[in-house]
């Protein structure tokens, strides 16, 4: 079973992908704040993280951090970075950290099911 981790301050968000990214080979987690991201990634081994840049406001870089954490602790592990705040100089450093994909909000679902598709999760595309 693959396992995936998200995490935005943003529920909506946070629906929309689960719902998205749910099957019966997956098990998804959401997660709104860096805590519960940090409890899920100490208990479970993800194949997939997907997580906002920016969570409540406090620094403006709690997902790169995140993305750096991961790829420390489990190289294996792919991290797209999402972000209503992007910039170049964002995207390049989330590449630099050992982002998968980085992708700007609004997010397009169908690229974001195939991005996941194309490291081996089984996504039951409901768009």
């Amino acid at each position: 079973m693959k396992k995936i981790l998200i995490v935005d301050d943003e529920p909506t968000i946070l629906m929309t992908m689960s719902h998205v990214l749910s099957s019966k080979e997956s098990m998804v987690i959401t997660s709104s704040r860096i805590e519960e991201a940090e409890e899920a990634l100490a208990r479970y081994a993800f194949d997939l993280v997907i997580a906002d840049i920016r969570l409540s406001g406090m620094d403006g870089i709690e997902g790169l951090e995140l993305l750096s954490f991961v790829k420390q602790s489990n190289p294996r592990t792919e991290v797209i970075i999402m972000t209503a705040y992007g910039s170049e100089e964002m995207r390049e450093e989330a590449y630099r950290r050992g982002a998968f994909y980085y992708f700007e909000k609004p997010i397009d679902i169908p690229q974001l099911i195939e991005k996941a598709q194309s490291i081996g999760i089984d996504t039951v595309s409901r768009v």
